[in-house]
């Protein structure tokens, strides 16, 4: 893929160490699908998943497509934003929490709302999702992720599969957001995703509390990769401006404007560090 040009005042180390950044929400506003491809075309991003429920998944498709082979473009899964309330299966995060656990999810209704969200994806996108995730990490859930698996495995040929992304952190670096995250079915997401034969990628990192206090993203980014191993990916939330109704919209802006700055390329380069598409990292390896 594309890969990022080193500032004049970089002073590069080989880039040896593969890693991946998505940008989740592409195209839940205006603001986020603008900031995405902007990142994307200059080289910033590896990867981005899109919100297929919101009416902007079709004409914001379109700033992707020169990037279609220089990128992964996934389906962010949505069982809890307000797109996903408006199409009648929705709820708050919570609320959705509290279903799966108690088993209430029906597997039935999960597979029509996971067909059609990928079906949505493949009409505007023209091929499958190169990956699947999930908004507030839904795909994990219980009651999701066994028919998510069950649907992906008959869905699409062995070549043709996405990966799916793992919501736990790196060994020997789990902050307690990111222990609390897993908690909500990450492990068992790898063992029945590695009886399914579907490819994961192998850890999550860029987990934060959305905090904005001025250059603590910056922090954050330069301990995620300097901790960063092969193939982790890291994600993050960008978005060229903050709409009034988005409650991480200042976060959003603040990783636009890191992750536009020469400080993230000269960080990359330091640490021997290439963005890398997952499609090239997980597909023929088995999830564990």
């Amino acid at each position: 893929m594309r890969h990022p040009a080193s500032s004049s005042s970089a002073q590069p180390s080989p880039a040896t160490t593969p890693v991946v950044l998505c940008a989740d929400d592409f195209a839940e506003n205006a603001p986020i699908s603008d900031g995405i491809a902007e990142l994307a075309h200059a080289g910033r991003l590896s990867a981005t998943s899109a919100m297929t429920l919101s009416p902007r998944w079709a004409p914001d498709a379109a700033l992707l497509v020169p990037l279609r082979d220089e990128m992964d473009v996934g389906l962010h899964l949505d069982w809890t934003s307000p797109f996903a309330i408006q199409a009648g299966h929705g709820l708050p995060l919570g609320q959705t929490m509290l279903k799966a656990a108690l088993g209430g999810m029906k597997a039935d209704q999960v597979r029509q709302i996971i067909d059609r969200q990928l079906g949505l994806f493949e009409d505007v996108w023209q091929a499958p999702p190169d990956h699947v995730d999930g908004h507030q990490h839904i795909h994990q859930f219980a009651g999701i992720r066994q028919v998510l698996l069950d649907v992906l495995s008959q869905r699409y040929d062995a070549h043709q599969r996405p990966y799916l992304r793992l919501s736990r952190a790196q060994a020997g670096y789990a902050s307690l957001k990111s222990r609390i995250i897993a908690l909500w079915g990450a492990a068992p997401l790898v063992r029945e995703a590695a009886q399914a034969g579907i490819p994961c990628a192998p850890a999550l990192s860029g987990i934060y509390g959305f905090d904005v206090a001025e250059g603590l993203y910056a922090q954050h980014m330069h301990q995620w990769l300097q901790q960063a191993q092969r193939g982790v990916l890291l994600m993050c939330h960008p978005a060229k401006a903050a709409l009034p109704d988005d409650p991480i919209g200042p976060a959003r802006v603040q990783e636009h404007a890191y992750l536009a700055s020469p400080d993230f390329l000269q960080t990359l380069n330091a640490h021997g560090l290439v963005l890398s598409r997952g499609r090239n990292l997980y597909t023929d390896a088995p999830c564990a």
